[in-house]
């Protein structure tokens, strides 16, 4: 699977367009329902996506063009795939999430003149492109519901030793322009509940979404390095009560905490091996990047891991 901050893998073609979409969806008597839009001027059915702005993230691409698109705010959940394709001589690289659809009324426009509700069945005849089948693909492939909860590291501190008490730490400029970052990347999956360890970097990562989405910061000292180091068990029991709580969550932790809570989550109980098969990431789980600054999206289902998005810089 691709990951949203890592589209050159091969190298050899450069991308000269990003874009975004999603899988929207709503529930409905037989499970879920998913919006596929028809565009006049291409005369095709597709998933709401489009290109990137100018300093725009990906993630808050997807939730703006399904606003343009379907007249639906959105909450994205997990990462589903990139799909890359080619445009003359370079390539195009889209982003796409699964979604959940919010308040909103479809009004025809420019870009799209119809919207269609479906079962994912009924929709993927429907679909002009096996591309955006494919994606379908990868959204139904999961169990439904899915909760979700962000796993933010601190964003950069001022170095150790610069302060008498490490825990009063503050953020440096690039970390404060991290938590902006951040900040936008939350509001775009629905943050509705935040918790930092009680450290002062913790705790300003989180300020700016906190401004933003009217939400206060709750202490919670249970995810700090040592406590994880401690009583590993009590530390995921913990994380799992908050993502099953009403809303989303997103907690902001350190750099021993972080990598070790998301190993015990995807750890195999029948297997000393590593993580379960099953579980879906960009990046390995038996050893779990936790870059200052970035994100672990995680997606559960029944208390169970299901994904593993890792971002490791919010704003691309």
């Amino acid at each position: 699977m691709s990951s949203p901050d890592s589209d050159d893998d091969d190298g050899a073609v450069p991308v000269s367009v990003h874009a975004a979409g999603a899988v929207l969806w709503r529930p409905a008597a037989a499970g879920v329902e998913v919006a596929l839009v028809h565009r006049p001027h291409h005369g095709d059915w597709s998933l709401p996506k489009g290109k990137v702005d100018p300093g725009e993230s990906r993630a808050r691409t997807a939730v703006r063009e399904i606003g343009e698109e379907t007249g639906f705010a959105a909450t994205l959940g997990r990462h589903l795939t990139a799909v890359r394709y080619p445009v003359g001589a370079d390539r195009k690289v889209v982003d796409y999430w699964d979604a959940r659809a919010g308040d909103g009324t479809f009004t025809p426009n420019g870009e799209t003149d119809e919207l269609r509700w479906l079962a994912p069945a009924d929709a993927a005849p429907l679909l002009t492109y096996g591309s955006d089948r494919e994606v379908l693909d990868h959204f139904t492939a999961a169990p439904f519901p899915l909760t979700t909860l962000l796993l933010v590291r601190h964003a950069k501190a001022g170095s150790r030793g610069s302060h008498a008490d490490d825990d009063v730490r503050p953020l440096v400029d690039e970390g404060r322009e991290q938590a902006r970052r951040v900040g936008d990347l939350l509001a775009a999956h629905g943050v509705t509940r935040l918790y930092a360890v009680g450290r002062t970097r913790c705790v300003q990562t989180l300020e700016p979404a906190s401004h933003r989405l009217g939400v206060g910061i709750e202490v919670d000292d249970a995810f700090a390095d040592e406590a994880v180091a401690a009583d590993p068990h009590r530390a995921r029991e913990h994380l799992l009560a908050l993502a099953a709580g009403d809303g989303v969550a997103a907690v902001c932790a350190q750099g021993y905490g972080i990598p070790a809570l998301v190993r015990d989550l995807a750890a195999d109980p029948d297997s000393d091996a590593g993580p379960r098969p099953d579980v879906r990431s960009n990046r390995r789980l038996a050893d779990p990047p936790s870059r200052k600054g970035s994100v672990w999206v995680l997606s559960f289902h029944d208390g169970e891991l299901v994904a593993a998005d890792y971002v490791r810089d919010a704003s691309v």
